[in-house]
């Protein structure tokens, strides 16, 4: 086992050993059933606190020949289906955190390098025979390896679009990073070595030229959450057996944290509803990791009708929004609809799919709402 190929369960065993753990290994069935077929490219995004790392973590216990997860899993809703033993832990796992590697990178310009040489210096460990050559690229090293052995690899990018955003006016770090996407992901190659990609963050996958290097996945958003809505956060259901086992008045738990409109579902931010559960308190858990402050300079752009539109859905209502507008570009916002579907994105507005209008969801994002506005009017 390494720590970027092969790891072990230990990430996800974290989870498991939690106070309160939800099962959500329902994904990995549907995981199972795209496996190895055309549609095993997915990019999953959520607001931070919404489990993305968990996700990420639980996919790499379930698939890594480097871990024994058998007994991990099999109580759990993954463990009764038909095809539980047959793709356990029989998969070469990639599995890449770019916020990690960002932040352990001492050049932030040759992060993808630094990836790179991670992943491959691993690969060769296990693989040297196939692997004689120093350097390359690490798309040629996987396809040199199923070519030699005829073992496909699953990929996990968790955070895999903090250089889109942490990094956007770094031209340089972004051509880089969207030129080793392309090769991972692109052409008719990779469809030989890869058994499924799975990409995790907050933004979907940028328009233009990143969406030149990945328009063969499918995204489940905020906006269209598809499949993967139940798994974006908890259910009602999972929240009513929560609040009766925590003694919580389920409606007010509701009132608070609810809201989340996703194919038809309504869903909870579980960071949130952990929190109500073990403390008792009913607050803002937002704000620990995401402070109001962050989307300030979002609403004080001054776009006609923003500010209005904001506190419009504050009051209670709802507002149209154009979501094709935004490019998935953080820099580059031209007008009001692309702040509102970057709110969304992040968590911050609720989105109806069907009337193409957003809304506050609960009463903890109103709370946050109502001190941006009230920073932005002082």
């Amino acid at each position: 086992m390494g720590r970027f190929v092969n790891p072990d369960n230990s990430a996800f065993q974290a989870a498991l050993n939690s106070r309160i753990y939800v099962d959500k290994t329902g994904m990995i069935e549907y995981m199972n059933r795209v496996l190895e077929t055309t549609d095993a490219y997915i990019c999953n995004s959520r607001p931070r606190r919404f489990g993305k790392s968990y996700a990420a973590n639980m996919l790499a216990a379930y698939y890594s020949k480097g871990a024994d997860s058998e007994k991990m899993f099999s109580d759990l809703s993954i463990g009764k289906t038909q095809d539980f033993k047959k793709y356990l832990n029989k998969y070469d796992v990639i599995h890449i955190d770019v916020q990690w590697f960002l932040a352990n990178c001492e050049d932030k310009n040759k992060v993808v390098q630094f990836i790179t040489k991670s992943v491959l210096d691993e690969l060769r460990e296990i693989y040297p025979e196939c692997l004689v050559l120093q350097d390359g690229s690490l798309s040629d090293a996987l396809s040199r390896v199923k070519n030699q052995t005829g073992q496909k690899f699953v990929i996990i990018i968790d955070e895999w679009d903090v250089l889109i955003r942490d990094e956007a006016q770094n031209q340089a770090i972004q051509e880089n990073y969207i030129n080793f996407l392309r090769g991972l992901f692109k052409g008719t190659e990779p469809t030989k070595y890869i058994a499924l990609a799975y990409l995790t963050g907050i933004l979907p996958i940028k328009k233009m030229k990143t969406q030149s290097a990945l328009n063969n996945f499918d995204e489940f958003t905020m906006l269209s959450a598809g499949n993967m809505a139940p798994y974006v956060g908890f259910t009602e259901s999972e929240v009513k057996m929560l609040a009766k086992k925590y003694h919580q008045n389920y409606e007010k738990v509701k009132r608070w944290y609810d809201g989340y409109l996703l194919n038809g579902q309504q869903i909870y931010n579980p960071r949130a509803v952990v929190g109500v559960m073990l403390n008792g308190e009913f607050k803002s858990y937002w704000s620990e990791t995401a402070p109001y402050e962050t989307i300030v300079p979002l609403i004080n752009m001054g776009f006609d009708g923003l500010k209005s539109a904001v506190i419009e859905m504050l009051s209670g209502d709802e507002v149209k929004v154009n979501t094709a507008t935004f490019k998935n570009d953080t820099v580059n916002i031209q007008n009001r609809d692309e702040v509102l579907t970057y709110m969304i994105h992040l968590g911050y507005l609720g989105y109806d799919q069907n009337r193409r209008s957003a809304f506050v969801p609960n009463e903890e994002i109103r709370q946050e709402l109502t001190l941006a506005v009230r920073e932005i009017v002082v």
